[in-house]
């Protein structure tokens, strides 16, 4: 069993080099995609025997450079690739546990027989996430979600190839939630594993006492509040027939998150304008970079 990595870039800083020791010795390779602005030239930081540096030149979005590693891992004719955030590293030996679990997965040695997994239909296996949780909370065992982040999956590469891929055109946001929802409605499952834990940096995330509730305020850019709103309504666009409930549920979040800004964040009025923008862009059928 091959198995390839990818780990996009975006001006990274000295702690990424630290994030890829975590996981680099449980990969056959390595692949290093750059979408850092010009002149910036990381190269120099990424070597080794298992990395292969690849810069994009610019920013061409998470979409583009995550199926230039996925390519990439092809072309050398691995079978499986993970994908991971610059910010995002392993706990422990938890990749390895997730690797092994993943070899006992094809003779169903360690599955019962009422779960009935058979090795042809994953498409992801993913890590569990610890900054999702409540700090105390230790979940055991396996589940299977709809959708799971970028970060800490294992992709099987036929099934990246039976669904086509990233989506380039979504640039950042909701990509891996698309290609989720793209392996789901072609019938591969999605595990996730709740013995590997990956550290993983959700943003600028504060938490405030409202009314007696506690809200969670993520505090995200404006032009990531134009990709948010955008995509959101794509992804209904594309697959509100299969996944009602969750498009649905995706695109309330909006006004929700709308009122936040309003109340918590700072920058109130460029992010509500790139909010419309984003719907509005939408409306137009634009697609890719923001204009």
């Amino acid at each position: 069993m091959k198995i390839a990595g990818v780990v996009v870039l975006y001006n990274p800083d000295k702690n990424v080099r630290k994030n890829i020791d975590s996981y680099i010795d449980d990969l056959d390779m390595l692949y290093v995609v750059d979408n850092s602005p010009e002149p910036n030239d990381n190269s120099k930081y990424y070597k080794g025997k298992k990395i292969k540096y690849i810069s994009n030149h610019g920013n061409k979005g998470i979409a583009y450079a995550l199926n230039v590693g996925a390519k990439e891992a092809i072309k050398e004719k691995a079978e499986w690739l993970l994908t991971m955030d610059q910010d995002s590293s392993f706990k422990d030996d938890s990749l390895n546990k997730m690797i092994g679990f993943l070899k006992e997965l094809k003779t169903n040695n360690i599955m019962s027989s009422a779960l009935n997994l058979k090795y042809d239909n994953l498409g992801v296996i993913s890590a569990l996430q610890r900054t999702m949780l409540n700090k105390d909370e230790k979940l055991k065992g396996i589940d299977y979600p709809l959708v799971v982040m970028t970060s800490g999956n294992i992709i099987n590469l036929a099934t990246y190839k039976k669904v086509g891929g990233f989506k380039d055109w979504l640039f950042i946001d909701a990509v891996d939630f698309e290609f989720c929802l793209n392996v789901k409605k072609h019938k591969y499952d999605i595990i996730q594993y709740n013995e590997a834990e990956l550290n993983h940096n959700l943003g600028h995330i504060k938490e405030y006492n409202f009314l007696g509730k506690t809200v969670y305020v993520t505090n995200h850019s404006a032009i990531r509040r134009y990709y948010i709103t955008r995509n959101r309504h794509y992804l209904y666009d594309l697959y509100n027939e299969d996944f009602l409930d969750y498009c649905s549920i995706e695109l309330s979040r909006t006004k929700k998150e709308l009122l936040k800004i309003i109340l918590f964040e700072d920058n109130k009025w460029n992010k509500i304008k790139a909010i419309y923008k984003g719907y509005k862009d939408y409306k137009r059928g634009i697609k890719g970079e923001m204009k």
